[in-house]
């Protein structure tokens, strides 16, 4: 018998308790979900730009530049760069993505160099000077999200790349959006095969839309001037290449 004003203990049958167990599973796989995202949203690009910003103060210690004339005048035709196999070889300052933007680029386009060095150079492609297509490639979200700002170009934007020659100065042109099978975008022209370049492009691909890799994203830029590094640094980045260089 139960005490008089009490009620008896319903008895939970067994379908109850594998629905309880099983709605405790799905609490746990969500919390660790969400553990995931924050780590691949968070987490990876703190740890990417800690790198990134290693690999850009231990590349700029190497380079000699001279001390800035406060003129952009072009010094072409602009030598070739030399990219070593697996190597970081410049480092690209890009106003629109921000005014402190100084991120190394190396030669490869794996997940070693794009998820923790940045931006990576597709080795079959061409090089900076060269005439053809210098295409590289970064992340857009994750593991430092360099190429986040990469579909607000505007005209007149300028991209910079320094390397141990000097300055490469290129002028965005255009964006559009492809499928990710569309491997023309590295060619030497761009979807023209067997065409042959008559100037030096640069082509930056990533991910589009953001958080998807469903499509790809393609700015292109061309070469419009170069400096020796005897010759210091383009005004517009002066300060920033001082500052690079003293981290």
């Amino acid at each position: 018998m139960t005490p008089a004003g009490t009620r008896p203990r319903r008895k939970i049958s067994v379908g109850q308790r594998l629905l309880g167990g099983i709605g405790e599973i799905f609490i746990t796989l969500g919390i660790v979900l969400l553990l995931f995202v924050a780590w691949e949203l968070w987490w990876t690009n703190i740890d990417a730009n800690r790198t990134q910003g290693e690999v850009t103060a231990q590349f700029a210690q190497q380079l000699e530049v001279g001390s800035s004339t406060g003129d952009d005048e072009d010094f072409g035709p602009a030598p070739i760069a030399k990219i070593p196999d697996g190597e970081t070889f410049g480092i690209f300052y890009i106003p629109r993505f921000g005014k402190d933007f100084a991120h190394p680029v190396t030669n490869g386009v794996g997940m070693d160099v794009l998820n923790s060095v940045g931006i990576g150079h597709y080795p079959d492609t061409q090089a900076p000077g060269e005439l053809g297509n210098f295409a590289v490639a970064a992340h857009r979200q994750t593991h430092g999200q360099v190429f986040w700002d990469i579909d607000k170009f505007k005209e007149g934007d300028e991209i910079y790349l320094q390397t141990n020659e000097g300055f490469y100065t290129y002028q965005w042109r255009s964006t559009e959006i492809v499928d990710p099978s569309q491997g023309e975008v590295l060619l030497p022209v761009p979807h023209q095969p067997g065409a042959e370049p008559s100037t030096s492009i640069l082509t930056m691909t990533s991910c589009h839309p953001p958080f998807t890799t469903r499509m790809r994203i393609i700015a292109y830029s061309e070469l419009v001037s170069w400096r020796p590094a005897s010759a210091g640094p383009p005004a517009a980045i002066a300060e920033l290449v001082a500052k690079t260089m003293k981290n």
